[in-house]
Order: C-alpha cells, then sequence, then structure tokens
C-alpha cells in the first residue's frame, strides 16, 4: 500500500470510492475535487493498493474561531467548494476519510491519518480538527442522546467503529455535532466532535506550506 497526494486523475476512482462507502451521501461532484484541489493540493491523499486506490482523506486548513461547535460540514466545506480554506488559520481540517471496505482493518485508516498528522507537523499547525461520523448511533437512538452514546463510547461500554478508531489514532472527543450532516442516516445527522493537537507546534513560527513533492517524499 501506497499513500501519495491526490491528482486530477484520480477524481473518478475517488468518486467510485464514496459511492461504494457511503451510498446514502452524495459523493463529492467533478467540480467540487477539481474546486479542491485547486485551493489545498498539498491536504488531498488517497491509499493506493496494487495499482487501485482505497482510501482517500481530505482536507483544508481553516480559522477554528469562525467555527467552534456551532457548525456544519456544509458550512466548514462552503457545501464543498472548499473556498473557506485559509492559510491564515492554524487548524488542519478533516473534511472527509473514506476506506473500501474490501481492505479494512488492513492500516489504511492509520495510514490516511498519519499522513495528516505529517502534513500537520510540516505547516506548524496547531490541531487537527475533524466531525467523525457515529454509525452505530441509530441502533440506540431510542434509548439515548449522542452526547451520552458517544460518552459511552470513550468509556467503552459501546464499540463504534469510528469514534473507536480515532481515539485510538490519538484524538480526544470534545462533543457533539448536530445537524453535522443531515444526509448521513446512520448517525442522524451527527457527528462526534475530535481534535488531535500537534505536540510540535512552535507558537513563535509561522505556518508553512511545503511544496506537494517534499510532502510526498515524507509520507
Amino acid at each position: 500500500m501506497k499513500i501519495r497526494i491526490m491528482m486530477t486523475e484520480d477524481i473518478e476512482a475517488a468518486t467510485d470510492l464514496q459511492q461504494r462507502v457511503y451510498s446514502a451521501i452524495p459523493p463529492f461532484t467533478q467540480q467540487q475535487f477539481e474546486s479542491l484541489l485547486d485551493h489545498f493540493p498539498q491536504g488531498q491523499f488517497v491509499a493506493e493498493l496494487d495499482g487501485k486506490i482505497v482510501g482517500l482523506a481530505v482536507s483544508l486548513v481553516i480559522m477554528w474561531d469562525d467555527y467552534s461547535l456551532h457548525h456544519t460540514w456544509n458550512s466548514v466545506t462552503n457545501n464543498g467548494y472548499f473556498d473557506t480554506h485559509d492559510m491564515s488559520g492554524r487548524t488542519l481540517y478533516g473534511a472527509e476519510v473514506c476506506v473500501d471496505p474490501a481492505v479494512r482493518h488492513h492500516g489504511v485508516g492509520h495510514g490516511l491519518y498519519e499522513a495528516r498528522r505529517k502534513l500537520c507537523r510540516a505547516m506548524n499547525l496547531k490541531r487537527i480538527i475533524a466531525g467523525g461520523r457515529l454509525p452505530g448511533y441509530h441502533k440506540v437512538a431510542e434509548r439515548m442522546l449522542p452526547e451520552e452514546y458517544a460518552k459511552r463510547v470513550v468509556w467503552g461500554d459501546i464499540y463504534d467503529p469510528v469514534l473507536r478508531f480515532q481515539l485510538g489514532e490519538g484524538f480526544n472527543y470534545c462533543g457533539i455535532l448536530k445537524g453535522y450532516l443531515p444526509a448521513d442516516d446512520d448517525s442522524l445527522g451527527n457527528a462526534a466532535l475530535i481534535v488531535w493537537l500537534n505536540p510540535d507546534f512552535d507558537a513563535d513560527r509561522p505556518t508553512v506550506l511545503p511544496t506537494t513533492k517534499l510532502l510526498q517524499e515524507g509520507i
């Protein structure tokens, strides 16, 4: 398996991957992918196995104070066009991760998350923040609020594959984003706000935009 920077010629395969992973959530359009690659090519990664795209990770840099606990996926990405990317921010925002179900538990997700962490360090960003799906929540929604569900996952009383994976990747759970992604029926539109703090962040240094070549060599 290889983790590399996404290229324009990967768009068709990435769209197909999104359709297979999230059948109820519309994939990005060609125009959205092109806008993403135009605004922040260094922040987009694919996992490739035997010449096939099996994973995708999408991110942008934001001014976190503009969003906090009151944002949705549409507001932070401007409905998937990603022109909210702002290099004056100190936060790398994870807007999408998907892994081919056929290769789960083979390190693809970890590789994509590690690529993001390397990017965060290389850019001297303060943190990575994301809204994580809660795919098991719909099974217990009649018995508990999403806040209780997430806390029980953190405590180890309930297993949720996404939040448990993110906790294992060193992220901390910070709260529930309600109405984050309305099309996500499994999560009933809810998401867990998660954060990873960059231990190498230096407030006295500026944010640096690495070239895709240097970044690719470091993955």
